[in-house]
């Protein structure tokens, strides 16, 4: 299935294809089925045959002999850990960049993110119309609109609030706040999104949480953590507030792209971020442009900000299918290690010895909520339903992983196995 019929106003036509019968009663699906069936098929929904392969994809998977360790050993495990650094460092660059740009007091947080949104839309924009077309891409804005307005609202005033608290507290407040963005995130993600978390996944982000403890007791020991704040009780709660925007966020984004293509929720991101994002510089951010400095470095660091977003931006959706918001976020608590390690180089830091602890025991905590787990790890969402019907065939998802063992093990023609972005 093509991510890009995920459309629910779409025509409903009728299509005489191959469907797979099961064979003897075991309830797997073979090649070796003669029986056709004429079905309806409406687009954007799971069609009869694909439905099957999914199912008996996902029996093949979740039927396979695991040990507590084997999504250690898969490709995805790897993969997440790898994103996720990636993510962190992303952070590490963009935080680089902010501090040049506040060095020569050229301090815009709203106009700066502006340009990634802009980037985003220039990119992705054009390509979801390719894949959709005019009429499909107008149906869309149209019924759905409405709800991405509402993931690039809680996008842009989580950047804004959180880079206000900066400005009022202390680096270890802001900081120790950014845990409150794990805890909306297994909240939210119990209550809307179904999803329940084992023991030993919760233990996993604890000990994560402790990683993170460990770096912060270590900036406080060296007295980097910025001494008292202009503001600490106010910049609190705007840390505060920015946290809870950003869990919002990520489970929302989550929910969107295990249901549409990657390429339309950036595209719709980017759009709904400039007219946000726009707004609020041209309100918040024009007494900062008298006093601003803008010269070649100032324009390199703004460059160099929108590239590190830009890519941060576009991976965070595969991470979201591969993994989950909670690991997601989880990840990101190492970009604190990498600002130091780029710092040694750049503000001339040094780095304590519980720095090394502290990355280890992030690492470990994530190994830890991979154990005992299924095969599928956190890709298979449980409200796409039990074959995953709800959700799309794209880089990353279980459905997709479900369509492609179908046909590596003979229960599924190669026809039936289509997937995008």
């Amino acid at each position: 299935m093509s991510e890009n019929n995920n459309d629910n106003n779409a025509t409903i036509h009728t299509a005489v294809e191959p469907v797979m019968a099961k064979t003897d009663g075991t309830g797997d699906y073979g090649t070796t089925a003669h029986a056709t069936t004429t079905r309806i098929s409406v687009e954007g929904h799971t069609t009869d045959s694909e439905s099957a392969a999914v199912a008996a994809g996902l029996k093949h998977l979740e039927n396979q002999e695991v040990k507590w360790y084997s999504y250690l050993l898969t490709v995805d495990f790897w993969a997440i850990i790898a994103l996720g650094q990636i993510l962190a460092l992303c952070i590490t660059g963009s935080n680089t960049f902010t501090s040049f740009l506040s060095s020569v007091n050229t301090i815009i947080p709203a106009f700066q993110t502006l340009f990634n949104y802009a980037l985003l839309t220039i990119v992705y924009l054009p390509y979801t119309i390719y894949k959709h077309g005019w009429a499909k891409y107008r149906s869309i804005l149209w019924r759905d609109g409405w709800k991405y307005f509402i993931l690039s609202f809680f996008d842009v005033q989580g950047n804004y609030f959180t880079v206000l608290a900066y400005e009022y507290t202390n680096i270890l407040s802001a900081q120790l706040l950014n845990f409150w963005a794990i805890v909306c995130v297994v909240i939210l993600s119990f209550f809307f999104l179904k999803v329940r978390y084992r023991p030993v996944q919760i233990a996993g982000i604890l000990i994560c949480c402790g990683g993170m403890g460990v770096l912060l007791a270590s900036d406080h020991i060296n007295g980097t953590n910025g001494g008292n704040g202009k503001d600490m009780i106010k910049g609190d709660l705007f840390g505060l507030l920015g946290a809870t925007l950003y869990g919002i966020t990520n489970v929302y984004e989550e929910w969107f792209v295990s249901k549409r293509p990657m390429y339309e929720v950036l595209s719709f991101l980017g759009i709904f971020g400039v007219c946000i994002n726009g707004v609020q510089a041209a309100i918040f951010d024009r007494s900062s442009f008298a006093g601003a400095t803008w010269n070649g470095d100032v324009a390199g660091w703004l460059v160099g900000y929108t590239f590190c977003l830009f890519i941060f931006y576009s991976l965070v959706p595969l991470i979201l299918r591969m993994g989950s918001a909670a690991i997601f976020d989880v990840n990101l608590l190492t970009a604190n290690f990498w600002g130091v390690i780029i710092g040694t180089r750049v503000f001339g830091y040094t780095i304590h010895w519980m720095y090394p602890i502290a990355f280890v025991l992030i690492i470990f905590g994530m190994v830890v909520y991979f154990l005992a787990g299924t095969i599928l790890g956190d890709s298979k969402k449980p409200w796409l339903g039990d074959n995953q019907k709800d959700g799309v065939a794209g880089l990353g998802t279980a459905k997709l992983k479900a369509l492609n063992e179908a046909r590596r093990k003979g229960l599924a023609r190669e026809e039936e196995v289509a997937g995008e972005a």
